[in-house]
């Protein structure tokens, strides 16, 4: 046992840093356009960025397809295909990236029919987009990379990417801004530098440390069976991805119609949420690698086992979060924000952010496995089940209960999930390990 924890902490605790720094790309693009000298700037970025986050996180299967088939080609000792897999994963990526950047201009205006900022932010928010989007084959191929290096069971090169990348946003956009004389278009040139900086860098890594792979070449890379199950794969984890997004948004639009105070404490609550889920996350990832491992290894037992110790880990996150908020959440809060009537709100509500590590917790573990696993149905399955459950729960009790209604939703949400796959789980191992028998 002691031997699976290791491993699955030396994926998972790197995995997490790496998490943690993604939200500090846009603090860092904040706080500077914070001292400019007008909220529009920042209205801009918190725009722009927004348009971004959605984007890149409906193509969030490159990294999560990527990730499980490889670690399975891992598991199985077939160099050649983990090799294809890294090339099918970034080519994929650039050409979603290319199709973005030719599109960029009704993608903005079609946004911008949704979100209705002020006009001087609108453009403001437009230039940000226009320069940032040409980092998107970066960010995409590394979202393929990032996957494959998971697969491979290497989260240490995701991690240095991202501390470099936040390093070099960082003095790019205060070059732009303080040593250029820019503004918005100084932090947009400053993230896109960041964003190649990191790919490049994956990339570099990449032929330092696996280089060797390239005698395999490319025969065989686009094979109709195999571009099949890839895009199989990846499909299901976009209507997936899809599904997980409508529910967030919605549930930040049903705040923001109980009124302004109502949205703050909902956002602020749902900080408690992130948090968590940087961390379970991690354990995800380290369930991706392992899992898809040990399928393509055909080793069912160890694949037990390793499940099992992720759900000790996981009930010992969640522990630990329950108890940390209980004891000191509401401290947290007050370093968010010093309103007073926020603050006092968010009381009544306390108690639903409680309860979300428990509730979710089987969840992140069983998304790492059947990644892992490429049960990529049933965690469509399950996230539309409960997505399905989350809006009918919502709308059969908020006349009674308010902005309570959307709580309980999103915990039972964040409940049925786990308690789906859990149900699904066997029957995902036989077919894993069926499967692994015919090839």
């Amino acid at each position: 046992m002691k031997s699976i924890d290791r491993q699955i902490l030396r994926i998972a605790l790197p995995s997490i840093v790496s998490n943690i720094t993604v939200p500090l790309l846009g603090l860092v693009d904040v706080a500077i356009v914070g001292h400019l000298g007008s909220p529009a700037y920042i209205g801009a970025i918190a725009v722009g960025g927004l348009l971004f986050n959605i984007i890149y996180w409906i193509f969030g299967f490159l990294r999560m397809g990527t990730s499980g088939m490889t670690s399975q080609a891992y598991g199985r000792q077939d160099a050649a295909e983990t090799f294809r897999l890294l090339v099918r994963a970034i080519g994929l990526g650039l050409l979603v990236a290319v199709v973005l950047i030719a599109l960029q201009i009704p993608i903005v205006h079609g946004a911008f029919c949704f979100i209705q900022p002020t006009e001087e932010v609108r453009i403001l928010a437009e230039t940000y987009f226009h320069i940032c989007i040409w980092g998107a084959p970066a960010m995409l191929g590394l979202y393929g990379l990032t996957g494959w290096y998971i697969g491979m069971q290497n989260s240490r090169i995701p991690m240095l990417v991202a501390i470099v990348q936040n390093v070099v946003n960082i003095v790019a956009s205060l070059a732009f801004v303080y040593g250029g004389g820019m503004k918005v278009e100084g932090v947009a040139l400053g993230t896109l530098t960041a964003q190649w900086a990191g790919f490049l860098m994956g990339l570099g890594l990449w032929v330092h440390r696996y280089g060797n792979l390239r005698r395999y070449g490319l025969k065989g890379v686009w094979k109709r069976e195999a571009m099949k199950r890839f895009f199989g794969v990846n499909r299901d984890i976009f209507l997936r991805t899809l599904c997980l997004v409508t529910v967030t948004m919605f549930f930040t639009s049903a705040g923001a119609e109980q009124g302004e105070i109502v949205l703050a404490v909902n956002t602020l609550l749902m900080q408690l949420f992130t948090l968590f889920s940087y961390v379970m996350d991690g354990f995800a990832y380290a369930g991706e690698a392992l899992s898809g491992r040990y399928v393509g290894a055909h080793d069912l037992l160890t694949f037990r086992r390793t499940v099992r110790r992720l759900f000790v880990w996981g009930v010992a996150m969640s522990v630990l979060f329950t108890l940390t908020y209980a004891g000191g959440g509401h401290a947290f809060l007050e370093l968010l924000t010093d309103e007073a009537a926020v603050i006092a709100a968010s009381d009544e509500y306390f108690p639903w952010a409680l309860a979300i590590p428990m509730a979710g917790m089987a969840a992140f573990v069983w998304d790492g496995v059947f990644i892992g696993a490429t049960a990529t149905r049933g965690m469509l399955l399950a996230m539309a089940l409960a997505a399905a459950g989350f809006f009918a729960l919502y709308y059969g009790l908020r006349s009674a209960m308010g902005n309570h209604a959307l709580w309980l939703a999103f915990n039972v949400y964040l409940l049925m999930r786990g308690l789906v796959q859990t149900g699904l789980a066997r029957g995902v191992e036989r077919k894993a390990f069926i499967s692994t028998d015919k090839t």
